[in-house]
Protein backbone atom coordinates (compact mmCIF):
# COMPACT_ATOMS: atom_id res chain seq x y z
CA UNK A 1 0.00 0.00 0.00
CA UNK A 2 1.13 3.36 -1.04
CA UNK A 3 2.30 5.75 2.11
CA UNK A 4 0.72 9.38 1.89
CA UNK A 5 3.72 11.49 0.69
CA UNK A 6 5.59 13.84 3.33
CA UNK A 7 6.81 17.13 2.29
CA UNK A 8 9.82 18.41 3.49
CA UNK A 9 8.34 22.21 4.09
CA UNK A 10 5.31 23.33 2.78
CA UNK A 11 2.96 26.27 3.90
CA UNK A 12 0.24 26.30 6.26
CA UNK A 13 -2.45 28.46 5.32
CA UNK A 14 -5.26 28.11 7.96
CA UNK A 15 -5.70 31.54 9.48
CA UNK A 16 -7.19 34.50 7.56
CA UNK A 17 -5.46 34.08 4.19
CA UNK A 18 -8.26 33.67 2.12
CA UNK A 19 -9.97 36.80 3.90
CA UNK A 20 -7.49 39.54 3.40
CA UNK A 21 -6.25 38.41 -0.05
CA UNK A 22 -10.35 38.52 -0.60
CA UNK A 23 -10.65 41.95 0.60
CA UNK A 24 -7.75 43.10 -1.30
CA UNK A 25 -9.80 42.04 -4.16
CA UNK A 26 -12.72 43.21 -3.90
CA UNK A 27 -10.86 46.52 -3.29
CA UNK A 28 -9.25 46.15 -6.30
CA UNK A 29 -5.67 47.01 -4.64
CA UNK A 30 -3.91 44.07 -5.90
CA UNK A 31 -0.50 45.43 -6.86
CA UNK A 32 2.16 47.69 -5.36
CA UNK A 33 0.06 49.81 -3.69
CA UNK A 34 -2.72 49.38 -1.01
CA UNK A 35 -2.94 49.13 2.69
CA UNK A 36 -2.25 45.72 3.29
CA UNK A 37 1.49 45.90 2.26
CA UNK A 38 1.74 49.28 4.95
CA UNK A 39 0.58 47.55 7.69
CA UNK A 40 2.31 44.14 6.99
CA UNK A 41 5.41 46.35 7.20
CA UNK A 42 4.46 48.10 10.50
CA UNK A 43 3.36 44.73 11.96
CA UNK A 44 6.78 43.08 11.24
CA UNK A 45 8.58 46.07 12.52
CA UNK A 46 6.16 45.68 15.63
CA UNK A 47 7.57 41.90 16.04
CA UNK A 48 10.98 42.33 15.87
CA UNK A 49 11.31 45.93 18.04
CA UNK A 50 12.45 48.03 15.13
CA UNK A 51 10.97 51.48 13.80
CA UNK A 52 10.40 50.70 10.65
CA UNK A 53 10.30 48.28 7.56
CA UNK A 54 10.29 48.11 3.82
CA UNK A 55 8.60 45.22 1.84
CA UNK A 56 9.91 44.01 -1.31
CA UNK A 57 9.58 41.31 -3.79
CA UNK A 58 11.99 38.56 -2.51
CA UNK A 59 14.94 38.37 0.21
CA UNK A 60 17.20 37.78 -3.30
CA UNK A 61 15.74 41.67 -3.76
CA UNK A 62 15.99 42.54 -0.42
CA UNK A 63 19.94 41.98 -0.31
CA UNK A 64 20.44 43.79 -3.39
CA UNK A 65 18.78 46.68 -2.04
CA UNK A 66 20.48 46.65 1.33
CA UNK A 67 24.00 46.40 -0.11
CA UNK A 68 23.24 49.39 -2.73
CA UNK A 69 21.71 51.17 0.66
CA UNK A 70 24.98 50.65 2.71
CA UNK A 71 26.34 52.18 -0.40
CA UNK A 72 28.77 48.87 -1.41
CA UNK A 73 30.89 50.26 -4.73
CA UNK A 74 32.01 47.95 -7.65
CA UNK A 75 35.34 46.46 -6.64
CA UNK A 76 35.24 46.50 -3.32
CA UNK A 77 34.89 43.02 -1.20
CA UNK A 78 31.82 41.42 0.61
CA UNK A 79 32.61 38.72 3.16
CA UNK A 80 30.44 35.94 2.84
CA UNK A 81 29.63 32.26 3.93
CA UNK A 82 30.22 29.33 1.46
CA UNK A 83 27.49 27.34 3.71
CA UNK A 84 24.17 28.82 2.12
CA UNK A 85 21.94 29.54 -0.49
CA UNK A 86 23.68 31.28 -3.07
CA UNK A 87 20.61 34.17 -3.27
CA UNK A 88 22.60 35.04 -0.46
CA UNK A 89 26.02 35.67 -2.62
CA UNK A 90 24.43 37.11 -6.33
CA UNK A 91 23.37 40.61 -4.67
CA UNK A 92 27.03 41.05 -4.54
CA UNK A 93 27.94 41.13 -8.13
CA UNK A 94 24.71 42.43 -8.82
CA UNK A 95 26.28 45.56 -7.64
CA UNK A 96 29.84 44.57 -9.01
CA UNK A 97 31.84 44.10 -5.61
CA UNK A 98 33.45 40.66 -5.19
CA UNK A 99 32.70 38.00 -2.36
CA UNK A 100 35.32 36.46 -0.24
CA UNK A 101 33.96 33.32 1.16
CA UNK A 102 33.86 32.20 4.87
CA UNK A 103 33.61 28.75 6.24
CA UNK A 104 31.29 27.81 8.71
CA UNK A 105 31.47 26.80 12.81
CA UNK A 106 29.53 23.93 13.88
CA UNK A 107 26.27 26.32 14.04
CA UNK A 108 26.49 26.16 10.50
CA UNK A 109 26.47 30.09 10.54
CA UNK A 110 29.87 32.07 9.82
CA UNK A 111 33.00 31.19 12.12
CA UNK A 112 33.91 34.25 14.02
CA UNK A 113 37.04 33.11 14.87
CA UNK A 114 37.96 32.44 10.94
CA UNK A 115 36.35 35.82 10.79
CA UNK A 116 38.59 37.27 12.96
CA UNK A 117 41.65 35.49 11.70
CA UNK A 118 40.99 36.95 8.04
CA UNK A 119 40.97 40.15 8.64
CA UNK A 120 43.94 40.21 11.12
CA UNK A 121 46.17 37.89 9.18
CA UNK A 122 45.52 38.24 4.95
CA UNK A 123 44.38 42.04 5.06
CA UNK A 124 45.94 45.49 6.44
CA UNK A 125 44.37 48.30 8.62
CA UNK A 126 44.98 51.53 8.17
CA UNK A 127 42.36 52.64 10.70
CA UNK A 128 40.35 53.17 8.38
CA UNK A 129 40.27 51.20 5.58
CA UNK A 130 40.16 47.28 6.00
CA UNK A 131 42.21 46.01 2.35
CA UNK A 132 42.93 42.67 1.35
CA UNK A 133 46.54 42.10 1.26
CA UNK A 134 46.06 39.68 -2.09
CA UNK A 135 43.50 41.31 -4.33
CA UNK A 136 44.49 44.85 -3.08
CA UNK A 137 40.88 45.77 -2.63
CA UNK A 138 39.01 47.27 0.12
CA UNK A 139 36.99 45.21 2.22
CA UNK A 140 33.76 46.85 3.24
CA UNK A 141 31.22 44.31 4.24
CA UNK A 142 29.99 41.34 5.72
CA UNK A 143 26.78 39.30 5.09
CA UNK A 144 25.86 36.96 8.07
CA UNK A 145 23.36 34.08 7.43
CA UNK A 146 21.56 33.09 10.02
CA UNK A 147 21.17 29.52 8.80
CA UNK A 148 18.26 26.93 9.20
CA UNK A 149 16.39 29.22 12.41
CA UNK A 150 20.21 29.07 14.28
CA UNK A 151 21.82 32.38 14.95
CA UNK A 152 25.57 33.03 13.90
CA UNK A 153 27.44 34.31 16.95
CA UNK A 154 26.31 38.33 16.49
CA UNK A 155 28.67 39.60 19.63
CA UNK A 156 31.91 38.18 17.87
CA UNK A 157 30.94 39.10 14.62
CA UNK A 158 29.89 42.48 15.90
CA UNK A 159 33.36 42.87 17.43
CA UNK A 160 35.24 42.09 14.40
CA UNK A 161 32.98 44.40 12.17
CA UNK A 162 33.50 47.24 14.83
CA UNK A 163 36.96 46.93 14.62
CA UNK A 164 38.04 47.17 11.07
CA UNK A 165 34.77 50.00 10.05
CA UNK A 166 33.01 46.93 8.06
CA UNK A 167 29.41 46.88 7.22
CA UNK A 168 27.04 44.14 8.73
CA UNK A 169 24.29 42.75 6.56
CA UNK A 170 22.11 39.66 8.40
CA UNK A 171 20.30 37.47 6.18
CA UNK A 172 17.75 36.28 8.16
CA UNK A 173 16.10 35.14 5.30
CA UNK A 174 15.46 31.74 7.69
CA UNK A 175 15.25 33.07 10.91
CA UNK A 176 12.12 35.35 11.38
CA UNK A 177 11.04 34.63 15.20
CA UNK A 178 14.79 34.03 16.35
CA UNK A 179 15.87 35.76 18.61
CA UNK A 180 19.09 35.82 21.98
CA UNK A 181 18.19 34.98 25.33
CA UNK A 182 21.61 35.21 26.66
CA UNK A 183 24.35 37.75 26.45
CA UNK A 184 24.67 41.29 24.81
CA UNK A 185 22.11 41.29 22.30
CA UNK A 186 19.32 39.92 24.98
CA UNK A 187 15.65 39.64 24.06
CA UNK A 188 16.75 41.22 20.34
CA UNK A 189 15.77 39.29 17.15
CA UNK A 190 17.92 38.06 13.71
CA UNK A 191 18.06 40.33 11.43
CA UNK A 192 18.03 43.81 13.90
CA UNK A 193 21.62 43.73 15.13
CA UNK A 194 23.71 44.19 12.03
CA UNK A 195 23.45 47.60 9.61
CA UNK A 196 20.23 45.94 7.88
CA UNK A 197 18.53 42.38 8.17
CA UNK A 198 16.29 41.13 5.77
CA UNK A 199 13.91 38.08 5.75
CA UNK A 200 12.02 36.28 3.16
CA UNK A 201 8.88 34.92 2.50
CA UNK A 202 9.51 32.21 -0.16
CA UNK A 203 6.87 29.06 0.01
CA UNK A 204 8.77 27.12 2.38
CA UNK A 205 9.98 29.91 4.65
CA UNK A 206 8.05 29.69 7.84
CA UNK A 207 5.75 32.24 7.08
CA UNK A 208 5.00 32.85 3.33
CA UNK A 209 3.84 35.32 0.95
CA UNK A 210 4.27 32.86 -2.16
CA UNK A 211 6.95 35.26 -2.95
CA UNK A 212 8.34 38.04 -1.17
CA UNK A 213 10.70 39.63 1.81
CA UNK A 214 11.46 42.66 3.95
CA UNK A 215 14.10 44.78 5.03
CA UNK A 216 14.60 46.18 8.76
CA UNK A 217 16.74 47.86 10.38
CA UNK A 218 16.78 50.12 13.33
CA UNK A 219 18.13 53.51 11.23
CA UNK A 220 14.81 54.51 9.73
CA UNK A 221 16.73 56.20 6.87
CA UNK A 222 17.75 53.16 5.71
CA UNK A 223 14.38 51.36 5.02
CA UNK A 224 12.98 55.09 3.76
CA UNK A 225 16.06 54.35 1.02
CA UNK A 226 15.46 50.85 0.67
CA UNK A 227 11.55 51.91 -0.22
CA UNK A 228 12.43 54.89 -2.22
CA UNK A 229 14.65 52.25 -4.62
CA UNK A 230 12.38 49.64 -4.45
CA UNK A 231 9.44 51.59 -6.45
CA UNK A 232 11.86 52.93 -9.19
CA UNK A 233 13.68 55.54 -7.51
CA UNK A 234 10.40 57.72 -8.25
CA UNK A 235 11.09 61.77 -6.62
CA UNK A 236 7.97 63.13 -7.79
CA UNK A 237 5.27 60.63 -7.70
CA UNK A 238 2.78 62.85 -9.94
CA UNK A 239 5.43 63.98 -12.70
CA UNK A 240 7.52 60.86 -13.02
CA UNK A 241 10.95 62.74 -11.94
CA UNK A 242 13.62 59.74 -11.38
CA UNK A 243 17.24 61.09 -10.15
CA UNK A 244 18.95 57.94 -10.83
CA UNK A 245 18.63 53.98 -10.98
CA UNK A 246 15.95 52.52 -9.04
CA UNK A 247 14.27 48.61 -9.17
CA UNK A 248 10.85 47.36 -9.81
CA UNK A 249 11.37 45.53 -6.33
CA UNK A 250 7.85 46.32 -4.38
CA UNK A 251 5.83 43.98 -2.17
CA UNK A 252 2.19 43.61 -4.27
CA UNK A 253 -0.66 44.20 -1.74
CA UNK A 254 -2.17 40.53 -2.23
CA UNK A 255 1.26 39.16 -1.22
CA UNK A 256 1.37 41.66 1.92
CA UNK A 257 -2.35 40.50 2.69
CA UNK A 258 -0.90 36.72 3.05
CA UNK A 259 1.96 37.54 5.13
CA UNK A 260 -0.15 39.78 7.25
CA UNK A 261 -2.02 36.86 8.24
CA UNK A 262 0.76 34.47 8.14
CA UNK A 263 2.34 36.55 10.76
CA UNK A 264 -0.58 36.05 12.86
CA UNK A 265 0.07 32.77 13.01
CA UNK A 266 3.78 32.83 13.79
CA UNK A 267 4.52 31.99 17.57
CA UNK A 268 2.06 29.66 17.05
CA UNK A 269 3.96 27.55 14.08
CA UNK A 270 7.59 27.99 15.77
CA UNK A 271 5.42 25.87 18.58
CA UNK A 272 4.41 23.47 16.57
CA UNK A 273 8.35 22.80 14.59
CA UNK A 274 9.96 23.22 18.55
CA UNK A 275 7.64 20.25 19.42
CA UNK A 276 7.91 18.46 16.17
CA UNK A 277 11.90 18.97 16.73
CA UNK A 278 11.72 17.29 20.05
CA UNK A 279 9.44 14.75 19.29
CA UNK A 280 11.92 13.59 16.76
CA UNK A 281 14.73 13.30 19.24
CA UNK A 282 12.50 11.39 21.71
CA UNK A 283 12.12 8.62 18.66
CA UNK A 284 15.28 8.39 18.72
CA UNK A 285 16.76 11.01 15.42
CA UNK A 286 19.37 13.04 16.71
CA UNK A 287 19.17 15.98 15.13
CA UNK A 288 21.80 19.01 14.91
CA UNK A 289 20.93 21.42 17.22
CA UNK A 290 20.03 25.35 17.95
CA UNK A 291 22.21 27.19 20.25
CA UNK A 292 21.52 27.01 24.08
CA UNK A 293 21.89 30.76 23.95
CA UNK A 294 18.73 31.47 21.86
CA UNK A 295 15.02 30.62 20.60
CA UNK A 296 15.14 29.79 17.81
CA UNK A 297 12.30 28.80 14.95
CA UNK A 298 13.12 25.57 14.36
CA UNK A 299 12.68 26.55 10.61
CA UNK A 300 14.70 23.40 9.30
CA UNK A 301 15.46 20.48 10.94
CA UNK A 302 19.50 18.81 9.83
CA UNK A 303 20.30 14.82 10.75
CA UNK A 304 23.66 13.59 9.90
CA UNK A 305 24.53 10.59 7.94
CA UNK A 306 28.00 9.31 6.78
CA UNK A 307 25.66 7.46 3.54
CA UNK A 308 23.56 11.00 2.54
CA UNK A 309 22.65 10.34 -1.01
CA UNK A 310 21.76 7.01 0.45
CA UNK A 311 19.71 8.17 2.92
CA UNK A 312 18.10 10.14 0.77
CA UNK A 313 17.26 7.80 -2.19
CA UNK A 314 15.70 5.48 0.63
CA UNK A 315 13.69 8.33 1.92
CA UNK A 316 12.03 8.95 -1.87
CA UNK A 317 11.43 5.91 -1.72
CA UNK A 318 8.75 5.51 1.00
CA UNK A 319 7.57 8.61 -0.21
CA UNK A 320 9.05 10.78 2.23
CA UNK A 321 11.00 14.38 1.04
CA UNK A 322 14.52 15.02 2.07
CA UNK A 323 17.35 17.16 0.90
CA UNK A 324 20.90 17.50 1.09
CA UNK A 325 22.13 20.98 2.27
CA UNK A 326 23.10 23.54 -0.50
CA UNK A 327 26.15 22.93 -2.58
CA UNK A 328 29.27 25.27 -0.99
CA UNK A 329 28.86 28.14 -3.15
CA UNK A 330 32.65 28.80 -3.82
CA UNK A 331 32.82 25.22 -5.83
CA UNK A 332 29.64 26.63 -8.26
CA UNK A 333 30.69 27.94 -11.40
CA UNK A 334 30.51 31.61 -11.17
CA UNK A 335 32.15 31.51 -8.08
CA UNK A 336 35.30 29.05 -8.50
CA UNK A 337 37.74 31.49 -9.10
CA UNK A 338 36.95 33.95 -5.86
CA UNK A 339 38.88 33.76 -2.89
CA UNK A 340 38.24 31.74 -0.17
CA UNK A 341 39.83 31.54 3.36
CA UNK A 342 39.93 27.97 5.10
CA UNK A 343 36.97 26.03 4.16
CA UNK A 344 37.02 23.16 6.10
CA UNK A 345 33.86 22.36 8.50
CA UNK A 346 32.04 23.33 5.88
CA UNK A 347 33.07 20.61 3.43
CA UNK A 348 32.68 18.22 6.51
CA UNK A 349 28.57 19.09 6.63
CA UNK A 350 28.03 19.25 3.51
CA UNK A 351 28.85 15.82 2.61
CA UNK A 352 26.56 14.68 5.92
CA UNK A 353 23.71 16.96 6.28
CA UNK A 354 20.20 15.77 4.96
CA UNK A 355 17.37 17.96 5.52
CA UNK A 356 13.95 16.08 6.89
CA UNK A 357 9.93 16.98 6.70
CA UNK A 358 9.47 20.20 9.32
CA UNK A 359 6.19 21.84 7.94
CA UNK A 360 4.32 23.10 10.69
CA UNK A 361 1.64 21.10 9.10
CA UNK A 362 3.68 18.02 10.06
CA UNK A 363 1.41 15.63 12.14
CA UNK A 364 2.90 12.96 14.98
CA UNK A 365 2.39 10.48 12.61
CA UNK A 366 4.44 11.57 10.21
CA UNK A 367 6.94 12.23 12.75
CA UNK A 368 6.91 8.77 13.72
CA UNK A 369 6.93 7.50 9.98
CA UNK A 370 9.98 9.43 9.19
CA UNK A 371 12.04 9.00 12.24
CA UNK A 372 10.72 4.93 11.90
CA UNK A 373 12.24 4.85 8.46
CA UNK A 374 15.59 6.88 9.13
CA UNK A 375 15.88 4.16 11.83
CA UNK A 376 14.97 1.24 9.21
CA UNK A 377 17.92 2.80 7.32
CA UNK A 378 20.42 2.97 9.57
CA UNK A 379 19.64 -0.85 10.92
CA UNK A 380 21.07 -1.76 7.30
CA UNK A 381 23.23 0.25 6.99
CA UNK A 382 25.05 -1.40 10.00
CA UNK A 383 24.34 -4.76 8.83
CA UNK A 384 26.22 -3.62 5.25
Amino acid sequence: MQKNFIPLSVPNLKGRELEYVTEAVKTEWVSTAGSYITEFEKAIAKYVHVPAAAACQSGTAGLHLSLKTIDIQPGEEVLVPTLTFIAAVNPVRYVGAEPVFMDCDDTLTMDPDKLRMFCEQECIFDGEILRNKVSKRKVSAIIVVHVFGNLADMERIISVADRYHLKVIEDATEALGSYYKKGLYKGQYAGTIGDIGVYSFNGNKIITTGGGGMVVSRNQEQVERVRFLSTQAKKDVTYFVHDEIGYNYRMTNLQAALGLAQLEQLEGFIEIKKGNYEYYQQKGIALLPFRSDIRSNYWFYSFLSDNRDGLIRYLEHQNIQSRPIWRLIHTLKPYQESQTYRIEKACWYYERVVNIPCSSSLKKEEVEQVAEQISLFLKEQAWK
